[in-house]
């Protein structure tokens, strides 16, 4: 067979968890190269508090550096207890909101998708999951977590003041909400919007904004505003009625994560961080599960991989140009689910758990 031109992935395993479901995903790579002559050539690096106990920073340049580099970059976790009492730049977590800075990731996707196999494992009612296919769409790089000014300070009486500033503009929406209506025309053709326009001039802005891209240029998709609490309240009374939702920062950092508890299990949910296109055609892109680093399992083989081989398949699809793979690797991980392996996070009565190690096996067992 002929090899295909090398495509430079970056693994950053990171913190608790990180490293065991990331040595799945490196596993699968392998597997590819081996009998798919995708010549994927992959490196090995440190983030969030594996990086500050070796280099004392949440991040190297070096590191930041070969992300810049790569045709797209894999995270594991950063964060965890043991490093809770640093200063807040300091802070494992640091490392992640620099990349999605500096890489300019403006556009966070998280799918919510009930997987058939697992219904039983949420804690809403079978009929109003079952069949749940949701995209959130969230602006990353904008909102409270970026404004300024932003900090602590000391006032009169010796009290303190926090400060966090909530701003977009005009172009941070405008591409943000491009995104979704692209994204929509692919699904059911529906964008809800989301924000708290009764309250926030920010809202305001938002809701006019995005109302604008959809008459210019996406007359055919349908859009509703809704209010981010109303949209936090319908996802848990109909959450079918719902295909692209868009959000700022702040709203769907919470959304999605709401809406990814409505499927059962964080352990199952990929997400994809993308910028814009450069010049050659070329998106920089972060991929990572939707879990943390849960501590309270690291290094016990029992941590769920699917999220995180789910963003090695998103990484195919969106970064990679690599469709079809993408599509066998979804089905490998269903298949696997059919035969009744479960983790322990989604165990249920006449299942079979299995390792985290096991469950990676098993998927790649089912790769064709």
């Amino acid at each position: 067979m002929t090899k295909v031109k090398k495509r430079k992935i970056l693994l950053l395993p990171g913190d608790g968890i990180g490293p065991e479901v990331v040595s799945e995903v490196k596993k699968i790579i392998n597997w590819f190269n081996k009998n798919k002559s995708l010549d994927f050539k992959f490196e090995e690096e440190l983030i969030g508090g594996a990086s500050i106990d070796a280099n004392k920073i949440p991040i190297t340049d070096e590191v930041f550096y070969k992300s810049l580099e790569s045709d797209a970059v894999i995270l594991g976790a950063c964060g965890g207890p043991k490093w809770d009492n640093l200063e807040f730049q300091k802070k494992p977590e640091r490392a992640l909101l620099k990349l999605r800075k500096e890489l300019k990731l403006f556009a966070n996707l998280r799918p919510a998708i009930c997987f058939k196999q697992l219904v039983d494992s949420s804690t809403l009612k079978p009929e109003i999951v079952s069949g749940l296919d949701i995209m959130i769409v969230r602006e990353l790089t904008g909102g409270i977590y970026f404004g300024e000014p932003r900090g602590i300070e000391p006032i009169e009486n010796n009290q303190r003041k926090g400060i966090n500033t909530h701003t977009y503009t005009t172009n941070e929406i405008h591409r943000i909400a491009k995104v979704a209506f692209d994204l929509a025309k692919k699904r059911k053709n529906k964008v809800t919007s989301c924000e708290k326009s009764n309250v926030m001039e920010a809202g305001v802005l938002w809701r006019e904004e995005v109302q604008i891209i959809k008459d210019k240029d996406y007359k055919t998709v349908e859009l509703n505003h809704m209010l981010a609490d109303n949209c936090a309240m319908q996802l848990l009374r109909n959450p079918k009625q719902f295909d692209v939702i868009l959000a700022d920062n702040l709203f769907g950092d919470m959304l999605s994560d709401e809406a990814a508890m409505l499927t059962g299990s964080l352990g199952l949910l990929p997400s994809a961080s993308l910028g814009a296109k450069d010049k050659n055609g070329k998106i920089r892109s972060l991929y990572e599960p939707v879990h943390g680093s849960a501590p309270d399992i690291a290094g016990k083989n029992m941590a769920n991989p699917i999220a995180t081989i789910l963003s090695l398949s998103m990484a195919l699809r969106y970064s990679l140009d690599l469709d079809k793979e993408a599509d066998q690797l979804e089905a490998a991980v269903q298949k696997v689910l059919d035969d009744g392996l479960r983790t322990k996070d989604i165990i249920s009565k006449g299942k079979k758990e299995v390792t985290t190690t096991d469950m990676g096996d098993a998927i790649i067992s089912k790769l064709k």
